[in-house]
Protein backbone atom coordinates (compact mmCIF):
# COMPACT_ATOMS: atom_id res chain seq x y z
CA UNK A 1 0.00 0.00 0.00
CA UNK A 2 2.63 2.69 1.32
CA UNK A 3 4.24 1.56 -2.38
CA UNK A 4 1.54 2.48 -4.43
CA UNK A 5 0.90 5.66 -2.71
CA UNK A 6 4.40 6.73 -3.08
CA UNK A 7 4.42 5.78 -7.01
CA UNK A 8 1.12 7.92 -7.18
CA UNK A 9 2.12 10.70 -5.27
CA UNK A 10 5.43 10.63 -7.60
CA UNK A 11 3.01 11.08 -10.72
CA UNK A 12 1.21 13.63 -9.05
CA UNK A 13 4.78 15.54 -8.29
CA UNK A 14 5.39 15.34 -12.25
CA UNK A 15 2.41 16.53 -13.28
CA UNK A 16 2.29 19.76 -11.10
CA UNK A 17 5.60 20.31 -12.14
CA UNK A 18 4.90 19.73 -15.98
CA UNK A 19 2.20 21.55 -15.60
CA UNK A 20 4.02 24.66 -14.31
CA UNK A 21 6.72 24.31 -17.15
CA UNK A 22 4.05 24.15 -19.59
CA UNK A 23 2.51 27.69 -17.66
CA UNK A 24 5.95 29.33 -17.89
CA UNK A 25 6.42 28.49 -21.31
CA UNK A 26 3.08 29.95 -22.53
CA UNK A 27 3.90 33.45 -20.73
CA UNK A 28 7.13 33.21 -22.31
CA UNK A 29 5.93 32.49 -25.69
CA UNK A 30 2.51 35.03 -25.09
CA UNK A 31 5.30 38.00 -23.73
CA UNK A 32 7.87 37.53 -26.52
CA UNK A 33 4.51 38.46 -29.16
CA UNK A 34 3.23 41.59 -27.23
CA UNK A 35 5.25 44.44 -29.51
CA UNK A 36 8.56 45.63 -28.45
CA UNK A 37 9.19 42.95 -25.70
CA UNK A 38 12.30 41.25 -25.50
CA UNK A 39 13.48 43.50 -28.56
CA UNK A 40 14.67 47.13 -28.29
CA UNK A 41 12.48 49.22 -29.42
CA UNK A 42 12.48 51.19 -32.92
CA UNK A 43 14.61 54.57 -32.55
CA UNK A 44 12.82 57.98 -32.62
CA UNK A 45 13.88 59.51 -35.78
CA UNK A 46 13.58 63.63 -34.94
CA UNK A 47 13.24 65.69 -38.17
CA UNK A 48 15.29 69.74 -37.32
CA UNK A 49 14.09 71.80 -40.24
CA UNK A 50 16.92 74.22 -41.24
CA UNK A 51 15.64 77.75 -42.96
CA UNK A 52 18.35 79.76 -43.85
CA UNK A 53 19.28 82.79 -46.52
CA UNK A 54 21.81 82.52 -49.57
CA UNK A 55 22.66 79.10 -51.19
CA UNK A 56 24.23 75.81 -50.07
CA UNK A 57 27.27 76.59 -51.61
CA UNK A 58 27.82 79.74 -49.88
CA UNK A 59 26.87 77.91 -46.32
CA UNK A 60 29.14 76.49 -43.78
CA UNK A 61 26.12 75.47 -41.33
CA UNK A 62 25.08 72.24 -42.77
CA UNK A 63 28.69 70.32 -42.55
CA UNK A 64 29.13 72.75 -38.74
CA UNK A 65 25.45 71.14 -37.75
CA UNK A 66 26.17 67.79 -38.53
CA UNK A 67 29.40 67.49 -37.00
CA UNK A 68 28.28 69.09 -33.64
CA UNK A 69 25.36 67.11 -33.66
CA UNK A 70 27.02 64.03 -34.28
CA UNK A 71 29.56 65.09 -31.10
CA UNK A 72 25.87 64.69 -29.06
CA UNK A 73 25.24 61.24 -30.23
CA UNK A 74 22.78 62.19 -33.26
CA UNK A 75 23.66 59.82 -36.53
CA UNK A 76 21.23 61.08 -39.53
CA UNK A 77 19.38 58.60 -40.90
CA UNK A 78 19.29 56.76 -37.64
CA UNK A 79 17.93 59.14 -34.83
CA UNK A 80 17.74 61.97 -36.67
CA UNK A 81 17.31 63.79 -40.35
CA UNK A 82 18.06 67.42 -41.34
CA UNK A 83 16.05 69.15 -44.13
CA UNK A 84 17.53 72.18 -45.43
CA UNK A 85 15.92 74.82 -47.05
CA UNK A 86 17.85 78.14 -48.77
CA UNK A 87 16.14 80.93 -50.21
CA UNK A 88 18.80 80.45 -52.98
CA UNK A 89 18.85 84.55 -52.50
CA UNK A 90 15.39 85.04 -52.75
CA UNK A 91 13.49 86.87 -49.95
CA UNK A 92 10.35 86.29 -51.14
CA UNK A 93 10.68 82.23 -51.32
CA UNK A 94 11.19 82.13 -47.67
CA UNK A 95 7.47 81.97 -46.57
CA UNK A 96 6.81 78.91 -48.55
CA UNK A 97 9.85 77.55 -47.25
CA UNK A 98 9.41 77.87 -43.43
CA UNK A 99 4.97 76.41 -44.80
CA UNK A 100 7.30 73.18 -46.16
CA UNK A 101 8.95 72.53 -43.07
CA UNK A 102 5.93 73.24 -40.77
CA UNK A 103 4.15 70.97 -42.79
CA UNK A 104 6.90 68.10 -42.87
CA UNK A 105 6.03 68.57 -38.93
CA UNK A 106 9.73 68.95 -37.85
CA UNK A 107 10.24 68.99 -34.25
CA UNK A 108 13.17 71.75 -34.44
CA UNK A 109 13.69 74.91 -37.28
CA UNK A 110 16.70 76.15 -36.74
CA UNK A 111 16.76 79.52 -39.28
CA UNK A 112 19.65 82.06 -39.85
CA UNK A 113 19.14 85.44 -39.66
CA UNK A 114 16.29 87.49 -38.68
CA UNK A 115 14.45 87.27 -41.92
CA UNK A 116 14.52 83.84 -41.84
CA UNK A 117 13.28 83.50 -38.02
CA UNK A 118 10.63 85.64 -38.66
CA UNK A 119 9.38 83.85 -41.55
CA UNK A 120 9.29 80.65 -39.18
CA UNK A 121 7.68 82.52 -36.49
CA UNK A 122 4.92 83.53 -38.30
CA UNK A 123 3.61 80.32 -39.03
CA UNK A 124 4.33 78.58 -35.96
CA UNK A 125 4.08 79.40 -32.09
CA UNK A 126 4.16 75.74 -31.12
CA UNK A 127 7.15 74.26 -32.91
CA UNK A 128 10.61 75.34 -30.93
CA UNK A 129 13.05 77.92 -33.47
CA UNK A 130 16.72 77.66 -32.76
CA UNK A 131 18.42 80.89 -33.83
CA UNK A 132 21.49 80.67 -35.54
CA UNK A 133 21.93 84.60 -35.94
CA UNK A 134 19.31 86.57 -34.40
CA UNK A 135 20.57 90.56 -35.41
CA UNK A 136 17.33 92.07 -33.11
CA UNK A 137 15.49 89.66 -31.51
CA UNK A 138 14.05 91.82 -28.74
CA UNK A 139 13.22 94.63 -31.27
CA UNK A 140 11.19 92.09 -33.76
CA UNK A 141 9.42 90.80 -30.73
CA UNK A 142 11.34 87.29 -31.34
CA UNK A 143 11.74 86.80 -27.46
CA UNK A 144 10.66 89.05 -24.54
CA UNK A 145 14.35 89.06 -23.06
CA UNK A 146 17.44 87.44 -24.06
CA UNK A 147 17.42 86.05 -20.39
CA UNK A 148 13.44 84.96 -20.31
CA UNK A 149 12.73 84.20 -24.32
CA UNK A 150 9.08 83.36 -22.83
CA UNK A 151 8.10 81.98 -26.02
CA UNK A 152 8.80 78.97 -28.98
CA UNK A 153 11.82 81.33 -30.28
CA UNK A 154 15.48 80.81 -28.50
CA UNK A 155 19.47 80.52 -29.71
CA UNK A 156 21.99 82.78 -30.37
CA UNK A 157 22.77 86.23 -32.03
CA UNK A 158 24.47 87.04 -34.44
CA UNK A 159 26.84 89.23 -32.58
CA UNK A 160 27.19 91.66 -29.12
CA UNK A 161 25.17 94.47 -30.31
CA UNK A 162 25.46 96.76 -32.77
CA UNK A 163 28.73 98.50 -30.90
CA UNK A 164 31.38 95.43 -32.21
CA UNK A 165 31.03 97.27 -35.43
CA UNK A 166 33.02 100.58 -34.31
CA UNK A 167 35.86 97.54 -33.30
CA UNK A 168 35.90 96.55 -37.29
CA UNK A 169 36.19 100.26 -38.20
CA UNK A 170 39.34 100.40 -35.69
CA UNK A 171 41.17 97.31 -37.20
CA UNK A 172 40.43 98.56 -40.72
CA UNK A 173 42.22 102.07 -39.60
CA UNK A 174 44.86 99.88 -37.80
CA UNK A 175 45.42 98.03 -41.18
CA UNK A 176 45.43 101.65 -42.91
CA UNK A 177 47.09 104.24 -40.90
CA UNK A 178 46.29 107.08 -43.29
CA UNK A 179 42.59 106.22 -44.25
CA UNK A 180 41.04 109.54 -44.54
CA UNK A 181 37.59 108.66 -46.48
CA UNK A 182 35.67 105.20 -45.62
CA UNK A 183 32.74 104.19 -47.20
CA UNK A 184 30.14 101.80 -45.91
CA UNK A 185 28.16 99.65 -48.66
CA UNK A 186 25.16 98.10 -47.37
CA UNK A 187 21.22 97.48 -47.21
CA UNK A 188 19.51 100.21 -45.33
CA UNK A 189 16.23 97.75 -44.80
CA UNK A 190 17.65 95.10 -43.58
CA UNK A 191 16.83 94.07 -39.60
CA UNK A 192 18.64 96.32 -36.76
CA UNK A 193 21.17 97.91 -39.68
CA UNK A 194 19.46 101.27 -38.22
CA UNK A 195 21.62 100.69 -34.95
CA UNK A 196 25.07 99.97 -37.19
CA UNK A 197 24.40 102.68 -39.22
CA UNK A 198 24.51 104.95 -35.77
CA UNK A 199 27.78 103.18 -34.37
CA UNK A 200 29.04 103.49 -38.13
CA UNK A 201 28.89 107.25 -37.78
CA UNK A 202 30.02 107.59 -34.20
CA UNK A 203 33.37 105.78 -34.51
CA UNK A 204 34.33 107.75 -37.81
CA UNK A 205 33.53 111.10 -36.58
CA UNK A 206 35.52 109.55 -33.04
CA UNK A 207 38.52 108.31 -35.26
CA UNK A 208 38.13 111.83 -37.65
CA UNK A 209 37.25 109.82 -40.85
CA UNK A 210 34.31 110.92 -43.33
CA UNK A 211 31.72 108.77 -43.59
CA UNK A 212 30.13 107.76 -47.09
CA UNK A 213 27.30 106.04 -47.59
CA UNK A 214 26.46 103.94 -50.40
CA UNK A 215 23.04 101.79 -50.35
CA UNK A 216 21.37 98.63 -52.26
CA UNK A 217 18.52 96.76 -51.51
CA UNK A 218 19.12 93.99 -53.37
CA UNK A 219 22.44 92.07 -54.99
CA UNK A 220 20.25 93.28 -58.08
CA UNK A 221 21.19 97.08 -57.30
CA UNK A 222 25.33 96.08 -57.54
CA UNK A 223 25.48 97.36 -61.18
CA UNK A 224 23.88 100.62 -60.35
CA UNK A 225 25.74 101.43 -57.00
CA UNK A 226 29.47 100.26 -58.18
CA UNK A 227 29.95 103.01 -60.60
CA UNK A 228 28.77 105.37 -57.43
CA UNK A 229 31.40 104.16 -55.32
CA UNK A 230 33.92 103.88 -57.49
CA UNK A 231 33.86 107.37 -58.81
CA UNK A 232 33.53 108.85 -54.76
CA UNK A 233 36.88 107.23 -54.64
CA UNK A 234 36.80 106.35 -50.82
CA UNK A 235 39.98 104.76 -48.90
CA UNK A 236 38.72 102.17 -47.91
CA UNK A 237 35.03 100.35 -47.87
CA UNK A 238 33.08 99.01 -45.07
CA UNK A 239 30.73 96.25 -46.26
CA UNK A 240 27.72 95.99 -44.03
CA UNK A 241 26.31 93.63 -45.91
CA UNK A 242 22.48 93.08 -45.69
CA UNK A 243 21.34 91.38 -48.69
CA UNK A 244 20.32 87.42 -49.45
CA UNK A 245 23.85 87.03 -51.36
CA UNK A 246 24.27 84.10 -53.37
CA UNK A 247 27.79 83.03 -53.59
CA UNK A 248 27.96 84.32 -56.62
CA UNK A 249 26.63 87.84 -55.60
CA UNK A 250 29.47 87.85 -52.63
CA UNK A 251 32.01 86.86 -55.07
CA UNK A 252 31.03 90.03 -57.45
CA UNK A 253 31.22 92.24 -54.40
CA UNK A 254 34.92 90.86 -53.62
CA UNK A 255 35.85 91.23 -57.31
CA UNK A 256 34.64 94.89 -57.22
CA UNK A 257 37.07 96.06 -54.24
CA UNK A 258 39.56 94.48 -56.02
CA UNK A 259 39.34 96.02 -59.25
CA UNK A 260 38.37 99.33 -57.67
CA UNK A 261 41.56 98.52 -55.20
CA UNK A 262 38.91 99.31 -52.47
CA UNK A 263 40.40 97.49 -48.96
CA UNK A 264 37.81 96.42 -47.82
CA UNK A 265 35.94 95.36 -43.99
CA UNK A 266 33.60 92.50 -44.15
CA UNK A 267 31.34 90.80 -41.79
CA UNK A 268 31.10 87.70 -42.71
CA UNK A 269 33.40 84.93 -43.02
CA UNK A 270 33.07 83.62 -46.85
CA UNK A 271 33.77 86.88 -48.20
CA UNK A 272 37.23 86.85 -46.88
CA UNK A 273 37.40 83.32 -48.21
CA UNK A 274 36.27 84.09 -51.30
CA UNK A 275 39.33 86.71 -51.63
CA UNK A 276 37.91 89.47 -49.38
CA UNK A 277 40.58 91.72 -47.29
CA UNK A 278 39.80 91.65 -43.44
CA UNK A 279 36.77 90.28 -41.72
CA UNK A 280 36.49 90.73 -37.90
CA UNK A 281 33.07 87.83 -37.20
CA UNK A 282 31.95 85.88 -34.74
CA UNK A 283 33.41 82.11 -35.29
CA UNK A 284 31.27 79.82 -37.30
CA UNK A 285 32.59 77.23 -35.40
CA UNK A 286 31.30 78.52 -32.04
CA UNK A 287 27.66 79.25 -33.23
CA UNK A 288 27.25 75.10 -34.96
CA UNK A 289 28.30 74.38 -31.72
CA UNK A 290 25.87 76.10 -29.49
CA UNK A 291 23.04 75.64 -31.63
CA UNK A 292 23.53 72.35 -32.13
CA UNK A 293 23.33 72.46 -27.84
CA UNK A 294 20.07 74.11 -27.74
CA UNK A 295 18.67 71.82 -30.08
CA UNK A 296 20.15 68.80 -28.05
CA UNK A 297 17.92 70.40 -24.95
CA UNK A 298 15.21 70.86 -26.70
CA UNK A 299 14.53 66.81 -28.00
CA UNK A 300 15.43 66.44 -24.80
CA UNK A 301 12.02 67.95 -23.35
CA UNK A 302 13.69 71.67 -22.81
CA UNK A 303 11.29 75.05 -23.40
CA UNK A 304 12.27 77.76 -25.75
CA UNK A 305 11.02 80.14 -23.35
CA UNK A 306 13.47 78.86 -20.89
CA UNK A 307 16.52 79.03 -22.14
CA UNK A 308 18.47 82.05 -22.18
CA UNK A 309 19.56 83.22 -25.39
CA UNK A 310 23.17 83.35 -26.37
CA UNK A 311 25.84 86.08 -27.60
CA UNK A 312 28.93 85.24 -28.89
CA UNK A 313 31.98 84.73 -26.93
CA UNK A 314 34.50 83.91 -29.30
CA UNK A 315 35.47 86.54 -32.75
CA UNK A 316 38.06 85.66 -35.53
CA UNK A 317 39.74 88.23 -37.00
CA UNK A 318 40.89 86.90 -40.62
CA UNK A 319 43.33 88.56 -42.70
CA UNK A 320 43.72 87.53 -46.67
CA UNK A 321 47.14 88.70 -46.98
CA UNK A 322 46.67 87.13 -51.19
CA UNK A 323 44.48 89.99 -51.44
CA UNK A 324 47.22 92.55 -49.73
CA UNK A 325 49.41 92.16 -51.77
CA UNK A 326 47.09 92.63 -54.86
CA UNK A 327 45.91 95.63 -53.95
CA UNK A 328 49.60 97.11 -52.70
CA UNK A 329 48.28 97.22 -48.93
CA UNK A 330 51.20 96.64 -46.10
CA UNK A 331 49.52 94.96 -43.41
CA UNK A 332 50.86 96.09 -39.84
CA UNK A 333 52.78 93.34 -38.11
CA UNK A 334 51.28 93.70 -34.69
CA UNK A 335 47.93 93.39 -36.80
CA UNK A 336 48.79 90.09 -38.18
CA UNK A 337 49.86 88.72 -35.01
CA UNK A 338 46.60 88.99 -34.06
CA UNK A 339 44.97 87.36 -36.42
CA UNK A 340 43.44 84.17 -35.89
CA UNK A 341 42.86 83.11 -39.33
CA UNK A 342 45.84 84.78 -42.28
CA UNK A 343 44.89 83.57 -45.60
CA UNK A 344 48.11 83.43 -47.64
Amino acid sequence: MLSDRWIVFQQSVIVRRSAARLVVTVGVMLLAALPGAYAEQPRHVYQIGVLLSGDQQASRYPVLLREQLRALGYREGENIVLLYRFDEGRRERLPGLATDLVRHGVDVIVAGYDEEILAARRLTTSIPIVMLAGVDPIGHGLVATLARPGGNVTGLTYETGPEVAGKRIEILKEALPGLKELGFFFNPRYPGMAGYVDVWKATTQALRLRFQAFEARDPRDFPRVFPIIKQAGPGALFVGDGWNATTADRQRVVDFTIQARLPAMFVITGYVELGGLIAYVPADDGRAERGAVFIDKILKGAKPADLPVEQPTRFELIINLRTARALGVTIPRSLLLRADRVIE
